[in-house]
């Protein structure tokens, strides 16, 4: 395969509890007329990957009902307050159980960046080549690591192994290269 060519799918991020947001749902935040959570999943949708698995958790009926509509699978993490790390392990579980063709990676994004754009996403997949040294697509902003991520299918296994509410940052220190 060539860049571009990889089927690439989306695991949405959107299960976490705000607690440094104070005693509301930064997800459901107004902007533009559109809760947060929905410009980033209709970014994501706007990409060329698929399939877009959205994981809720921590006022997920507000959460879902904001995500109602788009064509994306909704899984819900009952064990969301055990950090980002049970969130991840629910979005890929569903991304391997989703009843279209495997994919060789996934684009691991948080819920609460609404300036990510599709040609954001896009980037990420037409940089990944994983049979030529690019199994991780970081992007970089004045020389600093961001959001989102994509992983090729075989760090599944060790995404899955992750605790805590560190995300994959753990993991991306392990593979810098």
């Amino acid at each position: 395969m060539s860049p571009g060519d990889y089927r690439v799918g989306a695991v949405l991020l959107a299960a976490g509890a705000s607690q440094r947001f104070g005693d509301r749902n930064k997800l459901l935040t107004d902007l533009s007329g559109r809760p947060m959570v929905r410009h980033v999943a209709r970014a994501v949708l706007e990409s060329r990957a698929a399939p877009i698995i959205a994981v809720t958790g921590d006022d997920h009926a507000a959460v879902e009902k904001a995500l109602a509509g788009l064509a994306l699978q909704i899984v819900r993490n009952g064990n969301y307050e055990h950090g980002m790390s049970s969130t991840l392990r629910v979005g890929i579980r569903a991304l391997l159980e989703h009843r279209t063709t495997p994919v060789d990676g996934a684009v691991i994004c948080l819920a609460d960046m609404p300036w990510v754009r599709a040609e954001h996403v896009d980037a990420l997949i037409g940089a990944f080549d994983p049979a030529h040294g690019r199994p991780i697509c970081v992007p970089v902003y004045d020389r600093r690591r961001g959001n989102p991520v994509l992983w090729a299918s075989s760090y599944f296994d060790e995404i899955g192994e992750i605790t805590g509410d560190v995300g994959a940052r753990g993991l991306l220190a392990r593979h810098p290269a």
